[in-house]
């Protein structure tokens, strides 16, 4: 007997900047995007204003090598670069940010790309994020506060998180 079952549907995942900053940093939460970017029967997303989040930041912090580095990283990975902007798009970023005014536009952004596409939203973001995951939003934390601080802490010797 063979198995008819129909295949898994894939997971979609639609990465933070926090989170691509934290798998391409070795930061703590590494592991979770680690896992999104090699599930068999998943796919990895970003929007462009996510994606640019993560290539100011490093080129603010190391230079154009090092931006150019992290982006083409992300692109050998497999993230799929969107770059929605249509009205209903970002009329739904509109929404979010008018709701949450805490959430970054960037967030916006990426949480609209998870609702249009049915994904899972992975970010660190916890502070902005923690009152949406409450009430419904597709969110998963790749990582805790008390870890980061952690790892922050482990960083900078003699400074206490």
């Amino acid at each position: 007997m063979t198995n008819t079952a129909p295949p898994a549907s894939p997971t979609l995942y639609i990465l933070a900047a926090s989170a691509m900053i934290a798998y391409g940093d070795d930061e703590p939460g590494k592991d979770v995007v680690a896992s999104a970017l090699g599930d068999p029967n998943g796919a990895c997303y970003a929007h462009a204003v996510n994606v640019f989040e993560v290539y100011y930041q490093a080129r603010r912090y190391a230079g154009e090598d090092a931006a150019q580095l992290a982006i083409r990283e992300l692109d050998f990975q497999g993230v799929e670069f969107r770059h929605d902007l249509d009205r209903p798009f970002w009329e739904q970023a509109g929404r979010i940010k008018a709701d949450h005014a805490r959430v970054s536009i960037a967030d916006c952004f990426g949480l609209a790309l998870a609702l249009r596409l049915g994904g899972q939203f992975l970010t660190a973001d916890h502070g902005e994020l923690d009152t949406l995951a409450a009430a419904g939003f597709p969110i998963t934390f790749i990582r805790t506060d008390a870890e980061f601080r952690a790892w922050q802490a482990a960083q900078q010797p003699g400074r206490t998180p």
